[in-house]
């Protein structure tokens, strides 16, 4: 019985210093805090960078070559299914804020997608990624089936008459909506 009494004791010791220990670290302040301005933290950012020849153009946190496809219409994506496999979109979590970064001087918005992501868009046109730019710099995209990058000017780059490097990987039209 006193082992039960001293275990029983332990017990409720322990519990009300973890309660104790626990309020003190997360409960409430009587302090208050100055504002801050809004963080960027966290934020999507379309910046400018280079694209070899093609000049300046958007890219993306990553600073990979962002692309605009000649079907899509303002705030509305023809590419669905396999399409978004070989062109991602550049998307924000809901609410998350999608700032313009150095060089970027157009209308960086976006329109909500099925799954409640953001799709980010530059003029109202929405962007994309292309699985076949492997680092910053390529734009091995350009001019597959209908993309082109999406340039700073917010014109559209003309696509070359060469045919795509042969590193990049096939594309099919399979699951295209155009």
């Amino acid at each position: 019985m006193y082992r039960f009494r001293t275990l029983t004791g332990l017990l409720v010791g322990a519990t009300l210093l973890l309660a104790a220990c626990s309020a003190g670290a997360g409960g409430y302040s009587t302090s208050t805090a100055t504002p801050s301005a809004p963080s960027t933290a966290g934020a999507v950012t379309v910046s400018a960078g280079t694209a070899g020849s093609l000049g300046s153009v958007l890219v993306g946190p990553d600073g990979r070559t962002l692309y605009t496809h000649s079907g899509d219409s303002m705030n509305s994506s023809t590419c669905t299914g396999a399409c978004l496999t070989a062109w991602p979109a550049l998307t924000a979590a809901a609410g998350q804020q999608v700032t313009a970064g150095p060089g970027v001087t157009g209308a960086l918005g976006s329109f909500v997608r099925p799954d409640g992501s953001q799709w980010i868009t530059y003029g109202g046109m929405p962007l994309y990624y292309w699985e076949g730019d492997a680092k910053p710099g390529d734009a091995t995209g350009q001019g597959v089936e209908g993309f082109v990058v999406a340039t700073v000017s917010g014109t559209a780059a003309a696509p070359s008459m060469a045919a795509p490097p042969t590193d990049a990987p096939p594309s099919t039209s399979g699951g295209y909506s155009y």
